[in-house]
């Protein structure tokens, strides 16, 4: 392609994206990118530049852009039989439930499939209510689900909750925020209070039976929030002695991207009653995933549909991406890349000041940026400042956090330490600039 004709292609996106979509649909960067190819860890855009795609789509594209092997099973379901709903039962869906009923902890064994993790959220608590036979939902602030009218009612951020779009019985528990404890204590001498909170939050604003509690093992767009080792045993003892079920939102932090375990709730030895997750499961085909035990799900009166959930191409890939990961042993790799990632993130909040804290598990880590380690203001502007400079180091990261002050990374589960290099080469400019 002519450099001019790049130009005109991405002038042309850029345009009718300001034209044709939504004003609330949001773009990363001063000068949005228009993304045209990817192939493993890398993308590029209408100009022909490079890119590390560090963040995946939001930790969606797991093992890497175009990948051959899910390609492959893609393609041959394409040519078999794309739709026929699942009205009809379809063998693809089938060996996708089975393997996941095989790889999820405790007796989560029946699944439901959807289109996103929205749709699998909204199922989960669906269900809950439905078995319990109460109404009530505890949420995490800080937390997010998606864009349905349950979902936004159950984030924890107030920029992603549009006018009257609350829906009634959700009440929100304060989040394990160790590095910005609501409560200003200091964990282990805590006594993670934020875990006891649970029962008071019970006990003051429901009517003390609950249909359950849901949360995601680590907050993700609420920064990488990683809950203390006690939190998730204690309040999900409380939510089940209050007639709840445990709903453990998988979204972003399960297949391997935490680390050796499938998902993330196993580093902290909890069995839910319910599983969500979508994202990464799919490597960019849309998917979205709910799992129960038995009890609960069939608990389920009369029929319930999702057109395209359960659709046979899209549970081909999701049977693909899980073998790749279990193929090629990238669990393990996510956490030894992780720890690798972890020790230079640490490196450079040593030589910058700009960075508060440094956490996450696996590949799901991150950097809280502030103006003053003692007051801990958070600096947004920095990270913004950051997000151009790695953009013009040809690297492509994330944002979060309640005050959009975290950088997040989301590499890919096949990710390598050289990779690794690149990018921490890459906020390294950029910090030097805040």
């Amino acid at each position: 392609m002519e450099p001019k004709e790049q130009t005109s292609s991405l002038k042309s996106a850029i345009e009718k994206h300001k034209e044709f979509l939504f004003p609330a649909v949001a773009t990363y960067y001063q000068e949005p990118l228009a993304l045209v190819r990817g192939e493993g860890e890398y993308v590029w855009d209408d100009q022909g530049n490079k890119y590390l795609d560090a963040f995946g789509g939001v930790l969606t594209v797991s093992i890497g852009h175009a990948n051959p092997r899910i390609n492959a099973a893609w393609k041959d379901q394409v040519d078999k039989i794309a739709h026929m709903s699942t009205l009809y039962a379809n063998g693809p869906q089938g060996d996708l439930a089975e393997k996941l009923a095989e790889i999820s902890p405790g007796r989560l064994k029946k699944s439901f499939f959807s289109n996103s993790g929205t749709e699998a959220d909204d199922t989960a608590v669906m269900a809950a209510k439905i078995a319990t036979g109460n109404n009530e939902v505890i949420a995490l602030r800080h937390s997010y689900a998606g864009r349905s009218a349950m979902a936004l009612s159950t984030i924890g951020h107030h920029t992603w909750k549009p006018i009257a779009s609350q829906v009634a019985g959700v009440v929100h528990a304060v989040a394990p925020y160790c590095y910005r404890c609501p409560f200003k204590l200091e964990y282990p001498s805590c006594g993670v209070a934020c875990a006891d909170d649970v029962e008071e939050l019970i006990k003051t604003t429901t009517t003390g039976k609950i249909a359950g509690m849901i949360a995601e093992t680590i907050l993700g767009v609420g920064g990488f929030i990683i809950p203390p080792k006690e939190y998730f045993p204690r309040v999900a003892e409380i939510v089940r002695r209050h007639g709840g079920l445990f709903i453990s939102d998988e979204v972003q932090a399960a297949w391997g991207r935490t680390g050796d375990k499938w998902f993330g709730i196993e580093h902290w030895g909890v069995e839910p009653d319910i599983i969500t997750s979508a994202k990464g499961m799919g490597n960019g085909v849309p998917i979205g995933w709910t799992i129960a035990t038995p009890e609960v799900a069939d608990a389920f009166p009369g029929l319930t549909f999702s057109t395209f959930g359960g659709n046979p191409v899209s549970a081909a890939v999701g049977l693909a991406v899980i073998n790749v990961i279990e193929e090629d042993d990238l669990r393990t790799n996510a956490r030894v890349v992780g720890d690798y990632l972890k020790q230079r993130m640490l490196e450079l909040k040593e030589k910058h000041a700009v960075i508060g804290d440094v956490r996450g598990m696996g590949l799901m880590l991150g950097v809280e940026l502030v103006k003053d380690r003692k007051t801990k203001e958070p600096n947004p502007e920095a990270v913004l400042k950051v997000f151009e400079e790695t953009k013009r180091q040809g690297v492509l990261i994330g944002k979060g956090g309640l005050y959009g002050n975290v950088i997040r990374t989301g590499m890919m589960l096949n990710t390598t330490t050289d990779a690794v290099d690149r990018m921490i080469e890459a906020l390294e400019f950029g910090l030097a600039i805040c």
